[in-house]
C-alpha cells in the first residue's frame, strides 16, 4: 500500500479518535466519593493508513457510534485502570491531509477484492458507513 502517495513529508499527517467516557472511582478503603462517576474525553491516536490498526473505525465503529460497547469498555477499562459506566463517540479529529490519505488508502482496499469494506462502492461512503458525520477537520498543530 503506498499509504501518503504524493504527500509532502513536511505535512502533518495527523488524526485523532475522540471518546466521551464515563468512569468510576472505587476506593479500596473506607472513604466516600461525591460524586463517584466522572465524564472526561479520551483521545487516542489514529494509526496512520496502511499501517497496523489503522482499520479502528472500521472495527469499533458503526454510523459514527461504538458497534460493540461492551468490548470497547472493556478495552478503555484495561487502558485507564477504571471502571467505565459508558463510552460514545465522538469524533475523528483529523487534518486534510491525512483525510486524503486515508481516502486514497480506502480507495486501494476498495480496488483489490476481497474488499474489507463489505459492498462500499468509494472512500467516502466507507467513512460514512462507519463514522457517519463524525469527521471534523482541523489545521494542522
Amino acid at each position: 500500500m503506498s499509504g501518503t502517495g504524493g504527500q509532502n513529508e513536511n505535512e502533518d499527517l495527523s488524526a485523532t479518535y475522540r471518546f466521551k467516557v464515563r468512569f468510576r472511582l472505587e476506593p479500596q478503603t473506607d472513604v466516600q466519593l461525591d460524586p463517584q462517576s466522572f465524564e472526561t474525553l479520551l483521545s487516542k491516536p489514529a494509526s496512520p493508513p496502511g499501517e497496523k490498526d489503522w482499520l479502528f473505525f472500521r472495527d469499533n465503529l458503526w454510523r459514527g457510534e461504538v458497534n460493540d460497547e461492551p468490548h470497547m469498555r472493556s478495552r478503555m477499562e484495561t487502558t485507564l485502570g477504571v471502571p467505565i459506566e459508558k463510552i460514545r463517540f465522538r469524533e475523528l479529529r483529523t487534518t486534510s491531509s491525512y483525510l486524503d490519505t486515508l481516502k486514497e488508502a480506502i480507495t486501494e482496499e476498495l480496488d483489490t477484492p476481497p474488499t474489507v469494506f463489505g459492498n462500499a462502492t468509494n472512500a467516502d461512503n466507507v467513512l460514512k458507513k462507519y463514522l457517519g458525520s463524525s469527521i471534523h477537520v482541523c489545521s494542522p498543530n
